[in-house]
């Protein structure tokens, strides 16, 4: 087993996350098998009760782990399938320790942080980097660690001084580390600046790790000049700085790193099993890239939440959709709108921002409301949602959109006035909206209905069910407390508002579509979790080829790319 841990410097949210994807990629493209383990220093459990504004939306695994967003780029950029033990944070690590010593495990001794902490982590990291995380159930060649934070945080100490100890447990030649650190380029001189590099690198190599590869983070790429600077003082050969510019699309990045001879360094460096000759590697990927850069027609979504000002909130809904956009041929353009503007209460208080967002509403292809929790900005979605509904605009509702679209569709066609959720109204009379009986209200984490949970199609002239392939069921992850009250599900069905998707016992609604609508869709899962770049996920990419007006044309030539979705563009090639 080799191990490649990444750190940063300098300043948090770096790329860390992209980097240690790409570098999994380019050795995946090699015939490697690629696993990935996430630390997170903080002191919780998992990531389950965070707001978004915290880390960025939280994102569920198959097994019902709530973990961080680094694992959903891991997923979507080595086509794997994690585990929640993939996500390792300082409380998950002390409470491992605490059982142990309540259980006697330490024969008396004193606890301490060194070693038994260290000891405990580094006894994670080989017992999941082991963990298949392929179809094919092989264990992994390769595990990349990413340490969150930068370095000398005060709570990523014990996790920098097991690494410590690691490197000389696994020995040199199975373990590497990429240390990643900002170039700034102050505006005032336009000089790139090595001082935070230096710094950072000499305070990692202070708690006793050396960086092999150094990657810098720069705006424009790094001139020879400065990456010898950061040569000479960084102890490291020049081929081991690597200049990773901002680039278009994020796809890119690998391809970047092979560029500049990555391959080839860890070949060297840890005695891979690759051979030298000229290979094509990362085709797709190239591929995905000169597309996405040279895309014409445009497709505009109006993405309506309420965690709009931290696009991080939403990393995975905004993934899905470009994964589909994609597909289609279309660049892809995002109105964010913060449902609470679209209230009646912001007209009379903020009337500029009012007519704002009803303007971005009113101009996109198409809408989507994505999951969330609290009361907040919900009577704003529901107006997004009878907008879409009356005016025929391709509507995909998630999680809480669909919820939500149940409300406005029991309010306004089955003439229940104070249809509601009892999450938002628990007096309302008449709640279409209940929480789940296996709910327990007294603790918030991990107590949520989790995880892949197979979905049942009732019906067979269902469009979902033929975006997915004319399937009969499918597999998709789940994160949600309440659930539609599958009482009063005839009362919508004599509408023309359908249930065509349910749980294994047909007790749970888990997709929604509306009658005579060219795309009214509504999901109780988070299909977005499961998108891949090249295998968008089914509900978001019927939105966008109704939003491009393509969804008709797709199903009539039995939902096949190549005859529906023919491009100018694709043609010349």
């Amino acid at each position: 087993m080799k191990y490649i841990l990444v750190t940063g410097g300098v300043i948090s949210g770096i790329g860390k996350g992209i980097i240690a994807s790409s570098v999994g990629t380019i050795l995946k493209s090699c015939g490697l098998r690629v696993t990935a383990i996430k630390i997170d220093p903080y002191i919780n459990i998992d990531a389950g009760t965070f707001s978004p504004y915290e880390h960025g939306e939280v994102f569920v695994l198959d097994d019902g782990g709530e973990v961080d967003l680094d694992l959903g780029n891991y997923e979507r950029f080595l086509d794997i399938r994690l585990t929640k033990d993939n996500n390792l944070t300082t409380g998950k690590i002390y409470q491992s320790v605490i059982n142990k010593e309540r259980r006697g495990d330490y024969l008396g001794k004193t606890v301490q942080v060194v070693p038994h902490i260290t000891d405990a982590i580094q006894e994670w990291v080989m017992r999941q980097a082991r963990v298949p995380v392929d179809d094919d159930g092989v264990e992994p060649q390769i595990c990349v660690i990413e340490l969150g934070g930068t370095v000398g945080d005060i709570e990523s100490m014990p996790f920098i001084e097991a690494f410590r100890q690691f490197q000389f447990k696994v020995k040199r030649e199975n373990f590497c580390n990429i240390h990643v650190s900002l170039v700034p380029q102050p505006s005032a001189t336009g000089e790139q600046k090595t001082k935070p590099t230096q710094n950072s690198v000499r305070e990692l190599r202070g708690l006793g790790l050396s960086p092999d590869l150094i990657m810098c983070r720069c705006s424009t790429p790094l001139e020879n000049s400065v990456k010898e600077k950061i040569s000479m003082f960084c102890h490291v050969e020049p081929e081991q700085v690597i200049c990773v510019a901002d680039v278009s699309s994020i796809y890119r990045v690998p391809l970047l790193l092979e560029d500049q001879g990555v391959v080839g360094y860890f070949c060297q460096r840890l005695d891979l099993p690759i051979e030298t000759r000229p290979r094509k590697m990362l085709t797709k990927w190239k591929e995905m890239s000169d597309r996405s850069d040279r895309l014409l027609e445009q497709c505009s979504i109006a993405l309506v939440g309420k965690y709009t000002k931290f696009t991080d909130s939403y990393a995975s809904v905004i993934k899905a959709l470009e994964h589909s956009a994609l597909a289609i041929s279309h660049k892809l353009e995002i109105k964010y709108i913060d449902s609470a503007d679209l209230e009646p209460n912001t007209l009379t208080e903020e009337p500029v921002k009012y007519h704002e967002a009803w303007q971005k509403l009113c101009s996109a292809d198409g809408i989507l409301v994505p999951g969330g929790f609290g009361v907040r900005g919900t009577e704003g979605k529901i107006q997004a949602i009878n907008w879409a509904r009356k005016q025929k605009k391709p509507f995909l509702g998630v999680c809480l959109g669909m919820q939500l679209a149940v409300c406005e569709f029991a309010r306004n066609m089955l003439g229940w006035e104070d249809a509601n959720s009892t999450e938002f109204d628990p007096k309302s009379q008449h709640p279409v909206v209940i929480d789940m009986p296996e709910h327990n209200p007294g603790q918030m984490g991990g107590t949520m209905r989790l995880g892949k949970r197979r979905t049942i199609f009732k019906t067979t002239n269902s469009i979902l069910r033929r975006l997915y392939g004319d399937v009969e069921y499918v597999d998709e992850r789940h994160r949600h407390r309440f659930e539609v009250n599958p009482e009063l599900k005839e009362h919508f069905e004599g509408k023309g508002f359908h249930f065509v998707g349910q749980d294994v016992e047909g007790e749970r609604m888990e997709v929604i579509e509306l009658d005579d609508h060219p795309y009214f869709v509504g999901v109780q899962y988070h299909p977005e979790f499961t998108s891949r770049p090249i295998k968008p996920s089914p509900p978001y990419f019927g939105l966008l080829l109704a939003s491009a007006g393509k969804l008709q044309s797709y199903l009539h030539k039995g939902c096949h790319f190549k005859k529906a979705l023919r491009t100018p563009i694709q043609k010349l090639n």
